[in-house]
């Protein structure tokens, strides 16, 4: 419907001719010759009113709070009108009423947050495997319950409208998951970022105008990740365990240490990701499941020696796997019992082999940091980064060299 004519007027109702009665104010709009009045709820004397103007005269502040009320209005019949035009909408004075009186139109659907969140897990779900990780699926669902959580305590309601969503939404968000889940600052900017998501996917199918997420700091904190230094390292790797159960979790863990495979990827390396490399030496050639990058590892002396022991395993032989990996939780809760028997101080985890690869293992026995990133599988430099921390042994040596050269000039 295209708009051939449109027209704002504001005009003073009065039942008598008499000027001591005040009048009513009211608000007519006309789109193509149909015209909607709606009463504005406020008064105003005849003789104090200008119909050439529509607006009310003298210098009261009666007049001039009346006056700002009625450019409010209007301001409002004209963004109404170009949010109709832009979302390819007939312009009815129907549909300027209702949105003018705070109403959706009939013909919006209203979007909530929570419906369009569960839609985008729904979706996701059933992509785990193909493009996205078991372990993604869960940090939503669980950023879902986050959301339903912090909308009933802030807005005691179940779900809550897109348009409504602001900077506010956001900010209180953080707060609320610190204060009251107890979230770590990371943590809390990682549950935000899956509610943004949807957020922006809304954005992108035209329901919202404005990213409410707008000046909002996403920034993440640098965490100080530990990796054990060689000494550790050595002490795990000549330990004589009692159990075979901690010898089993120890040479898993070793071998990521060797190799900087995350635990998802070994569990998952089967035997056909072991070849031939270009230097007639034993490869591993496989896809980090996080990132399905390639990965293309030589494989250390260390490492061959580990996988040797685990050759003829019935778990291995039977489904065709390099090692007989245990559950995360069981390979953690090992790793404690390790620490403890080594005299390790440290919050031994399985993710902490990944890091002394890249530490320990590769950088600080000269690798450049540019090799270390081809071997982790990781797209670009800057990640390396956060796992490659200079070790003081590195600046220990780095220095020493140049003690030496700067002798060598005197």
């Amino acid at each position: 419907m295209s708009t051939k004519s449109f027209g704002v007027l504001f005009y003073l109702k009065s039942r008598r001719i008499q000027t001591y009665e005040e009048g009513e104010v009211y608000l007519r709009i006309t789109v193509n010759k149909a015209r909607q009045d709606l009463s504005l709820q406020r008064r105003c004397l005849p003789e104090l009113w200008s119909k050439e103007a529509g607006r009310a005269i003298g210098k009261r502040d009666s007049a001039r709070a009346l006056n700002a009320y009625l450019d409010t209005i209007e301001a409002k019949v004209h963004e109404a009108r170009h949010r109709l035009l832009t979302l390819g909408k007939p312009v009815t004075v129907q549909y300027i009423r209702d949105i003018v009186r705070g109403k959706e139109p009939e013909f919006e659907k209203v979007h909530t947050l929570l419906e369009i969140f569960q839609h985008h897990n729904d979706q996701m779900a059933k992509l785990v495997g193909s493009e996205y990780a078991e372990g993604t699926l869960v940090r939503f669902k669980t950023a879902w319950r986050h959301t339903r959580d912090y909308i009933q305590w802030k807005y005691k309601a179940d779900d809550i409208n897109i348009q409504h969503l602001n900077y506010e939404f956001a900010s209180e968000f953080e707060f609320w998951l610190k204060s009251v889940k107890k979230c770590a600052h990371n943590t809390s900017i990682k549950y935000i970022a899956c509610c943004k998501k949807v957020v922006i996917h809304c954005m992108r199918n035209g329901w919202l105008n404005t990213d409410p997420f707008l000046g909002f700091n996403m920034a993440l904190r640098e965490v100080d990740r530990e990796a054990l230094t060689e000494e550790e390292l050595n002490a795990i790797a000549v330990h004589s365990f009692i159990t075979d159960r901690l010898t089993h979790v120890r040479d898993i863990f070793l071998f990521s240490c060797y190799t900087g495979l995350a635990y998802s990827d070994i569990r998952k390396l089967k035997r056909t990701e072991i070849s031939t490399g270009v230097d007639g030496e034993k490869w591993i050639f496989t896809k980090r499941k996080k990132t399905e990058t390639p990965s293309r590892i030589p494989l250390l002396p260390a490492a061959l020696d580990i996988l040797q022991q685990y050759e003829h395993h019935p778990s291995c032989t039977n489904k065709s796997r390099v090692l007989p990996i245990l559950s995360n939780q069981k390979m953690n809760a090992y790793l404690k019992e390790i620490a403890d028997v080594c005299k390790i101080h440290k919050n031994l985890t399985f993710h902490i082999a990944r890091h002394t690869f890249a530490t320990t293992v590769t950088l600080s026995n000269g690798v450049p940091i540019e090799t270390v990133s081809k071997l982790l599988g990781h797209r670009n430099l800057k990640t390396t980064q956060h796992y490659a921390k200079i070790l003081d042994v590195k600046v220990s040596q780095d220095m020493k060299a140049l003690k030496e050269k700067l002798k060598e000039k005197q």
